[in-house]
């Protein structure tokens, strides 16, 4: 795959997708949405929404802001406050699949990250089923 950075088309892409993003979190989500910092009325905060578009364009192969800015991502270091369970990630995978579809993410591209971002989601998943 070439850099899915430049594929998707840039930075403004991605800050969009990442918007579009947070957008049907709060829309769809509920249980996500309440994991995340909100502002004043109740939407997912600014910082929030700045600061997943800046790892977004690093991670797809761009500009490297978010290391620079806050170090290595580190992310289940990161994420150990929350119980991300199977649910938490189905949640983040369908918020994440519908933005690329409604951001007309390639159609390859979009196979590509959807295999991409099911590994990472997984990855993240700090509570095992069954558990309390």
């Amino acid at each position: 795959m070439d850099n899915p950075y430049e594929r998707i088309g840039g930075r403004a892409a991605v800050l969009a997708l990442a918007e579009r993003f947070y957008d049907l979190m709060q829309e769809r989500e509920p249980d996500l949405t309440a994991l995340h910092e909100r502002d004043e009325n109740g939407a997912v905060s600014r910082r929030s929404r700045d600061r997943f578009g800046s790892f977004l364009v690093g991670w797809l192969g761009g500009p490297q802001d978010y290391v620079e800015q806050n170090g290595h991502p580190r992310l289940r270091m990161r994420h150990a406050r929350v119980a991300v369970d199977v649910a938490m990630r189905d949640a983040w995978l369908r918020c994440m699949y519908q933005a690329m579809d409604d951001c007309d993410v390639p159609d390859d591209l979009r196979v590509f990250l959807r295999q991409r971002f099911s590994e990472v989601a997984d990855f993240m998943r700090n509570v095992e089923e069954g558990a309390p």
